[in-house]
Order: structure tokens, then sequence, then C-alpha cells
């Protein structure tokens, strides 16, 4: 039985994709969910798996080609099936207006080189301490090319090395200069910064959800001081075994209150809303590309101490490049914190289709008067966006209200 593989569609908004690397060759024999290639959506890199077991027959996109999605990009099939009409090849996609610069000041420097090495030179190995600021794409290739990325200009955001630098960079002769980006202004001194497939992603969907969504904003403080000591005592008694953040206590505490306040778990679609059974809580993570928010999957069946581990998890893969498909497209709330930089408050915005959005800033110690008296807390300022189409000021108000009196009775989230 002749199998296709396509390039897959990981989120509504997906339309195509970059095959990095094929796993497996011409010829090899492939199982049923067997890992057969690595591709670069606009989010993250993602493994694809085949769906049938037999002989990968024919490869119809080359490493590196970008395709659309639907796009067959490869054939399993037996040995003797015949599948001769899978054999023109697919076209990469046309590359965006600052690869063609690149390339193309990639090839002038070829031309101005007066003598092109006969043998490359070996090239180091490209460092590891993160002192580089490089994408995991750019840094995987590099790596496995020998490229040293001190010596390559990054053309992504801020400076950031992307595929396409490193992939310019091979093109080099070894000696030949780095080039100088033609895009560069001349007259006023400034310079086209190239814009990554995820940060042009962002770009559109934040701009999508300030349009479409009538946002509406409510915040309040939460006392965090019952919080944190309990959150101590889980550090002295557990040690490694069970360590707990802030944003792990306020995942819980969201998924408790979205099970008790479900229309913030859902989705505006064509004009609908779509109200989900599972409670999949999405977590901002910044990468050097920009920021995503996988769902850590299934949050109101998970216990505290699941969640903890879940999250660490998830951040680890989405900084290698290993989420799965659902744990990026499949999010129904997303709490997105800003407190390890010292933040005060974030009024964040929604990621379409979701309804609603929780910005978080740091535990700040305040003074807060009790009963007469002054005294100090540990107090956290929140901020609850949501989308006025589907919820009005008072839920929001009573779905937030709920949160904070989980956190503050921390109790409740270790049953």
């Amino acid at each position: 039985m002749i199998s296709e593989v396509v390039m897959p569609q990981m989120g509504a908004d997906m339309e195509e994709g970059t095959i990095i690397r094929w796993l497996k060759q011409e010829g090899d024999s492939v199982e049923r969910g067997e890992i057969i290639a690595e591709i670069e959506t606009d989010k993250a890199n993602v493994e694809i798996e085949s769906f049938e077991s037999g002989m990968f027959r024919k490869i119809l996109a080359n490493e590196g080609d970008t395709v659309t999605v639907g796009t067959i990009i490869a054939v399993v099939a037996s040995p003797d099936e015949d599948i001769s009409r899978y054999e023109a090849a697919v076209p990469a996609a046309k590359p965006t207006q600052a690869e063609e610069v690149v390339v193309k000041a990639s090839a002038e420097a070829k031309a101005e080189a007066e003598e092109p090495a006969a043998q490359p030179a070996r090239r180091e190995a490209a460092p590891t301490d993160g002192r580089v600021r490089a994408s995991p794409v750019a840094r995987k290739l590099a790596q496995e090319k020998g490229l040293d990325l001190t010596q390559v200009r990054g053309t992504g955001p801020d400076g950031r090395i992307v595929r396409r630098d490193v992939e310019a960079a091979l093109e080099r002769p070894a000696g030949a200069p780095e080039p100088t980006p033609t895009i560069a202004a001349i007259a006023t001194s400034t310079e086209v910064v190239g814009m990554s497939r995820m940060r042009q992603t962002i770009a559109r969907r934040m701009a999508q959800s300030k349009r479409e969504a009538p946002h509406y904003y409510i915040t309040l403080d939460i006392d965090m001081t019952e919080a944190e000591r309990v959150r101590g005592q889980l550090k002295e008694v557990f040690q490694q075994e069970f360590r707990v953040s802030v944003n792990d206590l306020i995942v819980k505490a969201s998924a408790m209150a979205l099970a008790r306040h479900p229309i913030f778990n859902t989705w505006f679609v064509d004009g609908e809303i779509r109200r989900h059974q599972a409670i999949n809580v999405c977590v901002a993570i910044a990468l050097e590309d920009g920021l995503i928010a996988p769902a850590i999957l299934d949050c109101g069946g998970k216990s505290l101490a699941q969640i903890a581990q879940a999250s660490r998890s998830l951040a680890e893969r989405a900084k290698s490049g290993s989420l799965k498909p659902e744990e990026y497209s499949g999010g129904t709330f997303t709490v997105s914190n800003l407190g390890m930089y010292d933040v005060e408050t974030l009024i964040a915005i929604i990621q379409p289709p979701q309804s609603a959005i929780l910005g978080v800033g740091a535990v700040r110690e305040a003074a807060v008067v009790r009963e007469g008296q002054v005294t100090i807390a540990k107090l956290m300022k929140v901020a609850l966006s949501a989308d006025h189409r589907v919820t009005d000021g008072a839920q929001g108000a009573q779905f937030l209200n709920e949160i904070r009196r989980l956190l503050e009775n921390p109790a409740a989230l270790l049953v």
C-alpha cells in the first residue's frame, strides 16, 4: 500500500514548512510511527512520523526546501509497488527578499575573492556555551557542518544568526570575508533587518488579534505570601524531586479556575464560540527568534507535581526544537509570565483563536494594611486580557478572583 508523506499543517495559520533533514534514505525500511524527518515551521521544529510501514521509496523535497502545507514530500510503499507517478520533485518556495539579498551578497563575495582555496580550511566546531545568539536550527546546522558561529554575521532579529546566515557562510570559500549586507541604507546609515518566519508569524497573529478581538482588561494584586511559604516547604522536603515554580502554581490555579469558568476555555472561530473539554494551558517561552507559547496538555487532569514536570519538559523541548504538534496548536488558554525579569505588570495580547490570556508580573514585597495594621506581604500583579465577543467584564472579574482565591489558599492546589 502506497503511503504519501505530506507537509503537515501544524496549526490553522501554518501555510508552509521547510525540510530540515531526512532521517531516512531511499531504500530504507520504515515502521509505522517511526520518525522520518524534521521540519521547520513558523513556530518550532517538528518531527514527522510515518503513518505506514514499508520501504522509504522516494524523496520528493530536498533538505532546505520550503513547501506548502499538503504537498507530498515523500512516498512510503512496498518494494514492488509502482510509484512512477511520483517522479517530479517538489520545487522550493520562492525565497524571501532578505534571503535573496544574503545570497546575492554571498555570490558577490565569491566573485571578488582573488584566490579561492583549493580545499576548504577545517572549521572549528560551533560553540555551545550560549554566547552566540543563534536560532536552534542555525546552531544545529552549524554543528553538523563544523562551522564556527562566531565568524557568521546574523541577519535575524537583533542580529541573531538564523538558518540562511549559516547556509550563506557555508557557500563562501574558506578565508573569504564576511559580506557587508547590501540592504544597508547608504544615505541614512540604516539597514533593513530581516524577519525570521517566527517573527513574521508573531507580527501577523498579534496584529490580527488586536484588530479583530475587542480586548478588555482586568488587573488585581494577589497575595503570594502563603504560596511562597508552601513552595519553600515543598523544596525543603522534596529537594530536587519536586521542584515547583511560581508559574507552576499559576498554571495549576488557572486550570482549576477554567474548570469552574469554562467560558474562558474557548476559541472564537468563524463567528462561533467553541468550548473545549480538555484544559490545555499554554506557557509563554522566550526563544532567540521570538516568543512561542506551547501548551501543557490536559492540565485539568494533572497534579501540581505533574504540571511542574511537564512545564520543565516543555521548556527544554521548545528550546531544542522538539515540540509535538499538538503542544503548540491545541492550547485553550495562555499564561504569560515576565516575573523573572522583575516586571511589575504585563498586559498581554490574546493568542487567536483563544479567548483570554493571563499576564503575570513579579512577586514583590509591599506594605499592606490588615485589620488596621501595616504589614509586609508578597504581592503579585496579574492582568486578564479577554475577548469581549466571548465574555464580559463581570465574568472576567469572577474568573480572575477565582485564580486569586486559589493562589492565596495554596493547599487547594495540592489536592
